[in-house]
Parts: structure tokens; sequence; C-alpha cells
């Protein structure tokens, strides 16, 4: 089977397994290992990639299911030389700890800021259809998704607040 995905802005054509998941095309096929694999049953959000903007567990989800999508992953955001603003605000706050869980944490933040600032309500939103403020709890419900082996929680929030108000 064929798949064409652009990552990370660079196009790149899979002749796989119609099974293959989009997280073992990217770590296995592509080479790009920043996103982990935790719990392989989308469970932890370690492997959390973008695609075409929006949060996926890329363990659960088939390469075949996105033939022409964009996809972006932890290597798309920012190197070491020039971090993203989630990036340099996960070092400065110390929200990564062991390491393993931060690209799903910072991949999953990046797209929660997006649908925070499209108005896209939480569970803990108080309008379903007015502004949507970052505070700690609605950091936290919509990072749910994302576990943290190291409970660096009160940091991970930290950093995301931090980096949404460099957003703003």
């Amino acid at each position: 089977m064929h798949t064409e995905l652009k990552v990370n802005g660079t196009t790149h054509r899979l002749d796989h397994d119609p099974r293959l998941t989009l997280l073992d095309a990217l770590r296995d096929h592509l080479e790009l290992t920043g996103s982990k694999k935790g719990c392989d049953h989308g469970q932890c959000g370690a492997c959390t990639v973008l695609v075409n903007g929006r949060r996926v567990n890329a363990c659960l989800s088939l390469v075949a299911m996105h033939d022409g999508d964009q996809v972006t992953t932890i290597e798309g955001l920012g190197n070491p030389e020039n971090l993203s603003d989630l990036q340099a605000a996960f070092v400065k706050k110390d929200g990564y700890q062991c390491g393993y869980c931060t690209p799903g944490q910072i991949m999953s933040a990046t797209g929660m800021m997006e649908e925070a600032k499209a108005g896209a309500p939480s569970h803990v939103s108080p309008d379903l259809a007015g502004e949507v403020s970052l505070d700690d709890a609605e950091i936290a419900e919509r990072m749910s998704g994302n576990l943290c082996r190291c409970s660096a929680y009160p940091f991970i929030r930290e950093a995301i607040a931090m980096a949404a108000e460099v957003k703003k």
C-alpha cells in the first residue's frame, strides 16, 4: 500500500503494510524518534503528533488513514538552537523531568493552545461560546490525555501557561 505524508514540511511516499500505525511509520520508516511509544494503547499520550493541526495519538492511527495529510512532530516545532516558545517554557519551568513524555506533552499543548485560541470549550469551560482563558484548571483538563510518570504536572501546567502568555 502507498501513502503520501507531508511531515514537518517534507513530503514522504511510504510503501507499507496496511496495518502500519502512524507512530511506527514516523519512528521506524522516517527515523523521527521524538514521538514516543508509551502504552501503545492511546492512554498515555506520549505519541501525540499534530495531523492537519489537530492532536492525534499516533499509536492508534493507521498511516493509511492519512494520505495527503500534514503531520507535525516534535522535530518540526524547533531544535536545540531554536526552541519553540513552548519548548523553551518547558526548559525554564523544569517541565520535562525524565523527558520520556515531554514530546507528547509539548505536541498536545501546542494543539491545545490552538484549540483554545479558536474558542473550543472543554469540560471545565464556564461558557460554551465565550473566550477560553487558559487558567490552571482549563490547562489541566485539556492536557488530561497526557500522562507523566514523574508527576511533573504542576511544572508542565506552569510551562504551558507561560507559553500561552507569550503567544498572546
